[in-house]
């Protein structure tokens, strides 16, 4: 039994890792993409876009938490290729699905099988030598994809064949992890039981998946909304799905940027000008008036910069509370729970067409993630993250 790091993880099973997990999570960033579709298709309400939105994303969170408990490490491979076919099976499923319930009841599978998948990821990344970088490119390497296949959607595949061509699309290349499970790492060494490291659930190690929890609903809630959204302030569905695949490049400058930063950097001070960044932000967009299209879309670019700049930080909290990586293991089940329950509780608060309330929700998360970052600081917490390598 062992703990991180773990020396037999080469070079290519990693990048292997990555590659599956970077698949698992496309539709997480092309949701604005797909959600807008089917609601100018009339397969999903407007309502409804934050409950299917919510289902798949929680299924996703539950999916990592399930894996970390119940799924032995030691048959990585077999358990890669049974949730790579479930998820490209329930994407073909989604093109026989009706309403927004049957819509919901679908995704919510599929987000299982996808959470199954980056846990297996996840699993391999907290067992590298360092973690937060190794997560940082993660995060790149994802939002790369995503805007990639953003771009595809919006200007070939959905104005040609719709819809259902998303769905499609999504699901061969959900295939594709039955050929790189060959590639990763056929099982994990287990990670040091609490005997052993010492981990015990406290008020310290609930701190970082409560903020991690907090930030990401304040991203979800903006996220699953940001195309109605921007066709309040004046663009057309092309621009609106252009800009999303915009956002997602910003991502990738941000999260490129975090890569460097994450070792060097106060988690605090990052963690905290993150929360208000955000929170300025969408409080911004909530009061621009129609046609306010060039400031719409600045904020946007800056709330793509600041969603991928702030995960690696995230990691590094986890590895203060618990240096074993058990804690960290669980990081993306707290992203993925708060990118779901941001988009429910938004739901709530839209008006029929009318979503201009979700960027006040938004940041009223933003803040209270930043008011328990300053609740639970430390000294420790102000002092640059330095990883054991």
């Amino acid at each position: 039994m062992s703990s991180r790091p773990d020396p037999s993880v080469s070079p290519v099973q990693l990048a292997g890792a990555l590659a599956i997990g970077t698949i698992a999570v496309l539709m997480v960033g092309v949701q604005p993409i797909l959600l807008g579709a089917l609601v100018e298709a009339g397969h999903v309400s407007l309502e409804g876009v934050g409950i299917v939105a919510m289902a798949e994303i929680i299924m996703l969170g539950l999916g990592v938490v399930l894996g970390d408990t119940l799924l032995p490490v030691a048959r990585l491979r077999p358990i890669t290729i049974a949730a790579a076919l479930c998820a490209a099976a329930l994407d073909l499923l989604t093109l026989q699905a009706v309403g927004d319930g049957g819509m919901a009841a679908v995704r919510a599978g599929a987000g299982l099988a996808e959470g199954v998948l980056i846990w297996g990821t996840t699993g391999v990344i907290v067992r590298t030598a360092q973690p937060a970088r190794i997560g940082g490119v993660f995060f790149v390497l994802q939002t790369i994809a995503q805007a990639l296949l953003g771009l595809a959607l919006a200007n070939a595949i959905i104005p040609r064949w719709g819809w259902p061509g998303g769905f499609v699309a999504l699901g061969l290349l959900a295939l594709l992890p039955c050929l790189l499970a060959f590639v990763q790492p056929a099982r994990l060494s287990p990670l040091a039981p609490p005997a052993i490291s010492g981990f015990r659930w406290s008020a310290r190690t609930l701190q970082p998946l409560a903020v991690v929890f907090l930030q990401l609903a304040a991203l979800g809630a903006f996220w699953a909304y940001l195309e109605p959204l921007g066709h309040a302030v004046g663009l057309n569905a092309q621009a609106a799905q252009s800009l999303v695949a915009a956002v997602l490049v910003m991502q990738v400058i941000g999260g490129s940027v975090a890569a460097l930063a994450v070792r060097r950097w106060p988690l605090v001070a990052a963690l905290l000008l993150c929360s208000l960044a955000l929170a300025a932000v969408t409080t911004t967009i909530h009061q621009l008036p129609a046609g306010g299209v060039r400031t719409f879309s600045i904020a946007c670019a800056l709330f793509g910069f600041v969603w991928l700049f702030m995960l690696p930080f995230h990691i590094g909290l986890a590895f203060r509370a618990d240096p074993s990586g058990r804690l960290a293991g669980l990081v993306p089940a707290a992203q993925l729970l708060g990118s779901a329950f941001g988009p429910l509780t938004a739901s709530f608060v839209v008006d029929g067409n009318n979503a201009s309330a979700v960027p006040l929700l938004s940041a009223g998360f933003a803040l209270a993630a930043a008011a328990l970052v300053l609740l639970n600081r430390s000294r420790q917490d102000a002092q640059p993250v330095r990883m054991v390598s």
